[in-house]
């Protein structure tokens, strides 16, 4: 079905091509706008792009196609002064495009997705087990925050009768986001040094710290060098059932002076200062080159509930933010000088995902000459992701989520005292309540249970005992 964009005129400069695993991105740069007019052919598969009074002036041979679902691509004149570029298609896609204004960076584009249906925006997803048990731990959470709005606890159900289940001992999920990418470069050091490069070298370094540490998973956002909209940042991350959301990045300003690291979570009101409030909106103005304005959904819900329950969810998300990043920040100071010594708070579009804590990392002003330098070390990048991940850690060490590999380890290398049991093969949570004659409600409420399912080795509070 042919989609017409409402602009006139323009000669094609250049093209430039991304690759994701879940779309492939052209970019057409313009001397002036232009009219589009995209569609598909089948048999075989081909897009066609019609653009109105223009000339192509690039050089298509010198474009790769590794990696795309473009196999091959021409171009010829129609209609005496019109252009067609058509694209030989490998596999099936879904084509959107839309048309950017000039920024600091580029002047009129022409945007080309090719999306492809079906596909995980992520190389490695998730194991089925995994995001099975991750997303009892949520529904759990989401139990929880219900049944404070109605000030009672869930009521018993039929699993209270139910064996212990075997413990899990699932990876802790840390979903890493280099900030910007593709069309997107970010902030451009005196150097010429681009942003969207040495977070993403940063955030592999992360993803072999993450992957190399027992009992962690780590979940690239991006892996190479092309855009994610800021919502679908997030919403890969909910997808593969993030523990952990962090998003490297690398600030800058209108001037040369300023330096140091700096840490931010999400500010449900004003920002924390001035440079907070200035990077959260040049941060989350770069969504326009999605193409999308990335409103945050809880349709499911009526309007009074998912008000409440987005004010508990983010309140209990943002106090555990607030403590990683108190982790975080202290070990990055043995790196590099901090920006402000506390971490801020500012309105994020990356980090404003109910139920998972969150944290952007500004890892040096790329603006400042020698922070750049120092951002295009390897070194450098090493320790800064070391400290990263070493506060990330000491966190989940002490705050483990209950099916993990850590929680299991921390309850078998533990001696039960006064008041506890740990839980052994056939038990079910009715038989403990009745052995040391508690109810199921009090167990559940000492616990923090939110249902009856419970896992072998895992250790209880017997209230009363």
């Amino acid at each position: 079905m042919a989609m017409p964009s409402a602009v006139v005129a323009g000669n094609v400069e250049n093209i430039r091509l991304w690759a994701a695993p879940d779309h492939s991105r052209l970019v057409f740069d313009l001397t002036s706008p232009t009219s589009a007019e995209v569609f598909t052919l089948d048999n075989p598969s081909r897009l066609v792009i019609d653009l109105d009074n223009s000339q192509m002036q690039a050089d298509l041979d010198r474009l790769s196609l590794e990696g795309s679902a473009v196999s091959e691509l021409r171009s010829g004149v129609r209609q005496g002064s019109n252009l067609r570029v058509v694209l030989e298609l490998s596999r099936q896609v879904s084509p959107r495009h839309f048309i950017l204004p000039p920024n600091e960076q580029y002047g009129h584009r022409l945007v080309v997705d090719l999306e492809y249906p079906g596909e995980n925006a992520v190389n490695d997803p998730i194991d089925p087990i995994e995001a099975m048990v991750r997303e009892q731990e949520i529904a759990a959470v989401r139990a929880q925050a219900e049944a404070s709005i109605s000030g009672r606890q869930p009521a018993p159900t039929v699993q209270a009768t139910k064996a212990a289940k075997p413990h899990p001992r699932r990876d802790i999920i840390i979903a890493i986001d280099a900030g910007h990418g593709g069309e997107d470069p970010g902030a451009i050091g005196p150097s010429g040094t681009h942003e969207k490069d040495v977070v993403l070298q940063m955030a592999k370094r992360l993803q072999r710290l993450v992957d190399g540490a027992p009992g962690f998973k780590a979940v690239m956002i991006r892996d190479s060098d092309y855009y994610v909209g800021l919502r679908q940042r997030t919403q890969i991350a909910r997808q593969q059932k993030a523990d952990f959301f962090v998003s490297i990045h690398a600030d800058a300003f209108d001037s040369p002076r300023p330096h140091g690291s700096s840490v931010y979570a999400l500010s449900q009101r004003g920002a924390t200062s001035e440079t907070a409030q200035w990077l959260a909106v040049s941060e989350n103005r770069s969504d326009l080159i999605g193409g999308v304005d990335g409103n945050l959904s809880l349709s499911d819900k009526d309007e009074v509930l998912r008000g409440v329950l987005l004010d508990l969810t983010m309140t209990a998300t943002l106090n555990d933010s607030l403590t990683i990043g108190g982790q975080v920040l202290e070990r990055m100071g043995r790196v590099n000088d901090l920006h402000k010594p506390r971490v801020e708070q500012a309105g994020f579009a990356v980090l404003k995902s109910p139920d998972i804590p969150s944290l952007l990392v500004e890892t040096g002003f790329i603006s400042n000459p020698q922070e750049e330098r120092r951002l295009r070390n390897g070194n450098y990048q090493q320790r800064m992701m070391a400290a990263v991940f070493n506060g990330i850690h000491a966190h989940f060490e002490r705050n483990p989520p209950p099916s993990s590999l850590l929680a299991w380890q921390r309850d078998q290398g533990r001696t039960t005292g006064s008041g506890e049991y740990r839980i052994q093969p056939g038990d079910t949570l009715s038989e403990i309540a009745a052995r040391h004659s508690v109810s199921v409600t009090q167990i559940r409420q000492a616990n923090e249970l939110s249902g009856d399912v419970i896992r072998v080795g895992q250790v209880l509070r017997i209230p009363g005992s």
